[in-house]
């Protein structure tokens, strides 16, 4: 059985003109803004033309079923998100959220007999307009109304004011956990973002584990002045401590590990004027690695650096730590159903890990999850330049269909969390 690739296509090309922008043919659809809006009702649309339901979670995650389930029993989800980056890629979750839909219209349509039900999931706000993962992490954690009244954009607008202007309820939002055990399995099928199987002639990454993720804000204050006639002796310049902060990290890193990354992507200077010697400058940071301990120590690093420099310029810093999403293995039974998958089909495949962050990490906290990987062209991603063949596309969609068949069917491997 196989995926209707001509479908599935035609899908993610419609999905693609939602937010594209006309001048670079990047795609932007940061969570919960008017084309992430446009995008969340075309889904719903494709579901119900399908036959199929959707249920709405208080923080926006959406889960898809059929309409007459096989049984009652737990479970099997898969899914993505269709949040992007600002002038992002029109691949990264969005393949894997609309080839569940793709997987579940073809169960649907063939009546395969299961015997547990598959649900299609899509995420909302992966990519951290307002908290890294922040559907997944509602789903497999929680959040109080405190934390959710404390979350601000990357535009400094707070998501409780978002959320009151789209006319949800953040109490509603609070109520999102999924208990462990309430999923039978996850599997999420996604490019890899990376050279690796392009490199290596391979149709399927059979994903081993996924990257620590940690990141936080650095918030350098010294003093407004004139830029005229304040002598460079006489000035606290809160961005020119930053500057020197920044030109740190790539030792840092080093130091932990040759895994280890860390970025800046998101500057804030105050007041903001060119005649104006910075007050504040906030540096806003994403860092990685593979290993658990690595990771905290490399966010103990990237704190201590900062204090350094803002005590050589004269600046306070204080120093605001995201809660940091843990590395994650993923289970042994289901890769081992994604790699016999691969085979039948006559795919070549190949174990790697993944050094990008994805809902999958959140998943695993609650149920044995997996990953599929498809090559990325030049390994690139979180641009316009992202793209994979449709040939790779229709590759990863046959194998998460038969993947997903054969976890509901109770004829794989058992997953090794179950």
């Amino acid at each position: 059985m196989r995926i209707d690739i001509d479908r599935l296509r035609h899908d993610l090309e419609t999905l693609r003109t939602i937010g594209r922008a006309a001048e670079t043919g990047g795609v932007s659809r940061t969570s919960f803004s008017p084309a992430d809006a446009e995008a969340r009702r075309w889904y719903v649309e494709r579901c119900v033309e399908a036959g199929l339901d959707v249920e709405v979670d208080g923080l926006g995650n959406m889960v898809v079923r059929a309409r007459d389930e096989p049984s009652t029993a737990k479970p099997v989800w898969t899914g993505s998100h269709i949040d992007s980056v600002p002038d992002g890629g029109f691949l990264d979750g969005a393949l894997g959220a609309i080839a569940a839909l793709e997987c579940l219209r073809r169960l649907t349509e063939e009546k395969v007999p299961l015997a547990r039900p598959v649900r299609a999931v899509v995420f909302a706000d992966e990519e951290g307009n307002y908290s890294h993962l922040l559907g997944s992490t509602g789903i497999a954690k929680g959040f109080d109304r405190a934390r959710l009244e404390a979350m601000t954009g990357r535009d400094g607008d707070r998501l409780a004011d978002r959320f009151a202007e789209l006319g949800w309820d953040l109490d509603a939002a609070t109520r999102t956990k999924v208990e462990p055990g309430e999923v039978h399995a996850f599997v999420e099928l996604h490019i890899e973002q990376g050279p690796n199987l392009e490199a290596g002639g391979f149709d399927i990454g059979v994903v081993t584990s996924i990257v620590g993720l940690g990141g936080g804000k650095a918030r350098f204050q010294g003093r407004a002045d004139h830029a005229g006639t304040t002598p460079m002796a006489k000035r606290a310049d809160a961005l020119l401590g930053a500057a020197e902060f920044l030109t740190t990290l790539p030792g840092l890193a080093a130091s932990i590990s040759d895994d280890a990354v860390v970025t800046c992507g998101l500057i804030g200077v105050e007041p903001g004027g060119a005649n104006v010697v910075p007050g504040t400058a906030t540096v806003t940071l994403d860092f990685r690695d593979p290993d658990r301990d690595r990771l905290r120590a490399l966010g103990e690093a990237v704190e201590r650096s900062a204090r350094e420099v803002a005590g050589r310029h004269g600046l306070t810093v204080t120093w605001e730590l995201d809660t940091p999403v843990a590395p994650v293995p993923l289970d042994e039974g289901i890769r081992e159903t994604i790699a016999a998958a691969a085979e039948r089909f006559g795919y070549r495949h190949t174990d790697l890990p993944s050094g990008a962050g994805h809902d999958s990490q959140n998943m695993a906290l609650i149920a044995p999850t997996a990953m599929i990987f498809v090559p990325s062209k030049d390994g690139r991603s979180h641009s316009p330049a992202e793209d994979t063949s449709w040939a790779d596309i229709e590759r990863g969609g046959n194998v998460l269909l038969a993947t997903l068949i054969a976890l509901a069917s109770d004829e794989a491997p058992a997953p090794r969390g179950a």
